[in-house]
């Protein structure tokens, strides 16, 4: 008798600590999209990227004039001479190859320091804003880990007023 008694007293505490708890939830992708840091990384991340894309555009079109100039005399061409054209064709080809691997590599890691600030400031703003709000816990949207979630616990207006966000207006498409 004394454990059931014991069990249901500690349920019942349990429940009543659950109760006192206050959960809210963000999407933070929605919020760093919205920082105007974000937005200008971003631009700086394509201007880099772009670099990059014309560098490898430029190798594109020398492997495409040099295979028109190995085809086109191909039927004249020494084996000895094809063979070296041939070599040549696959170099190019690897050195595209690994240039787009590198810039790959590059632009990742360029993307990962300019986010990495914005994505701190922005945890700590919602760890901020959590605290002075009373939340226990603050649930991420974007990660796909709410199953339900009432717009009233929505702390995301409340994170942009807090780092100065404004809002543009919303216009209806007709």
């Amino acid at each position: 008798m004394n454990k059931i008694i014991l069990g249901l007293a500690l349920i019942f505490s349990t429940s009543m600590s659950f109760a006192q708890q206050k959960i809210g939830y963000i999407n933070s992708e929605e919020l760093i999209l919205s920082m105007p840091e974000a937005k200008k990384a971003d631009a700086d991340i394509s201007a880099y990227a772009k670099t990059f894309q014309d560098q490898l555009t430029t190798m594109q079109k020398e492997l495409e004039t040099k295979y028109k100039a190995y085809e086109a005399g191909a039927k004249t061409m020494s084996e000895a001479m094809a063979d070296v054209k041939q070599k040549e064709l696959q170099d190019l080809q690897g050195r595209i190859q690994s240039t787009q691997q590198s810039a790959e590599e590059k632009i990742a890691a360029k993307r990962q320091d300019l986010l990495k600030p914005i994505t701190e400031k922005a945890d700590k703003a919602i760890q901020d804003v959590a605290k002075e709000k009373g939340y226990t816990y603050i649930l991420d949207s974007s990660t796909g880990s709410i199953v339900y979630a009432t717009q009233a616990d929505n702390i995301i207006q409340d994170v942009k007023n807090k780092l100065g966000i404004k809002d543009a207006p919303k216009t209806n498409p007709k």
